[in-house]
């Protein structure tokens, strides 16, 4: 470098020059590496997000098939525990008053409800931005179903009447999903559901004398009711765990409940017995809190319409309970109307999937 000072220093600046290129070089590849591999993440992530929970698994492969499974099971178990709702209300409206059945028992969920979640340190409300879906879930699960239903049991309707009726509650909950979600079924989804409503109309027709009775518009109410609950409960699930979502609904219904039932309590013949608290009990505890747990939480995980299979069996368990419960005879009729409405759901189920 001394021999050929300006020499060395001009090879040791193109040196340098080469380097510092190289240095951003490689700095830019790093750069955009990264870039690369976070819009490819982002990208992954907005792919998972807009993927369809309805009619498809939520996985692939073993991992989907167990998801499934799990799925299954669990919105099994919510259909056991809402298949004894009927006799259970019946049972309660032996020593109450129909309304307060109704509005009562989602006063004793919804003391539950509080429990849960204060012991469990999560708010006591639900996020505003959600609020309208769970006042959706008030009016159709918590409010709306348990009332339509009792009214139409306690003005003549059977459990197992009332079982058949709502049997279609599958199928219109899917058309509720397909709703909210945008999505277009094939053309044998909406001629299963069509089929399964007529199946519906020839035996509330056949068990009316030739016409619907109140009890059968009452039980339409419940069926409808109860379809916006599941769905909207069904979507907020994938979110939030089950027993949160039923509890929001419960808590954000309390200041019309509360005082609704102290009011039918004061001013109704009130004459508990064994039979009419156990009933009140199972429909305030089971039917209306437990139940929803591992319903929602399955719905979550299988799809609102594809884990809504599950619940083509809630008819026949109803029979079964109103059988040996209430020693209710199982007709022929019945029998028929509810295997009708079933295969006609399972064609909708296998149409929507």
């Amino acid at each position: 470098m001394s021999l050929s000072g300006d020499g060395s220093l001009a090879g040791d600046g193109v040196d340098e020059g080469h380097a510092a290129g190289g240095a951003r070089s490689s700095a830019v590849l790093a750069r955009d590496g990264g870039v690369a591999a976070d819009t490819e993440l982002d990208t992954g992530r907005r792919s998972a997000e807009r993927a369809p929970h309805d009619g498809a698994s939520p996985g692939a492969g073993a991992g989907g098939s167990r998801q499934a499974r799990r799925g299954t099971l669990l919105a099994f178990l919510g259909v056991l525990a809402f298949s004894g709702s009927f006799p259970g209300t019946l049972f309660a409206m032996r020593g109450f008053d129909p309304y307060l059945v109704g509005v009562g028992r989602a006063v004793i969920a919804g003391a539950v409800a509080v429990v849960c979640l204060v012991a469990m340190r999560v708010p006591l409300l639900p996020p505003r931005r959600h609020l309208g879906s769970y006042v959706a879930i008030s009016f159709g699960v918590v409010l709306g179903f348990p009332v339509f239903s009792g009214l139409a049991l306690d003005t003549g309707a059977s459990a197992s009447h009332a079982a058949v009726v709502t049997g279609l509650l599958p199928a219109v909950t899917a058309v509720c999903a397909v709703l909210r979600a945008g999505e277009r079924p094939r053309v044998l989804f909406w001629i299963a559901c069509a089929a399964g409503a007529v199946a519906i109309t020839v035996f509330t027709l056949g068990r009316g004398g030739g016409h619907f009775t109140v009890a059968d518009l009452l039980l339409a109410g419940a069926l409808l009711s109860a379809a916006v609950g599941y769905t909207e409960g069904g979507r907020l699930a994938r979110e939030t765990p089950g027993w949160r979502v039923i509890s929001y609904a419960l808590v954000i219904s309390l200041p019309v409940t509360v005082p609704v039932t102290v009011m039918l309590a004061v001013t109704t013949d009130v004459r508990p017995s064994a039979p009419a608290l156990a009933g009140f009990a199972y429909v305030g505890l089971i039917s209306m809190f437990l139940g929803f747990v591992p319903w929602y939480a399955g719905l979550a995980i299988g799809g609102i319409a594809r884990a809504g299979q599950i619940q083509l069996a809630q008819p026949l368990l109803t029979l079964v309970w109103a059988w040996l419960l209430l020693s209710e005879p199982i007709g022929i009729t019945a029998v028929a109307g509810a295997v009708a409405v079933l295969a006609c759901v399972a064609v909708t189920q296998r149409a929507r999937s």
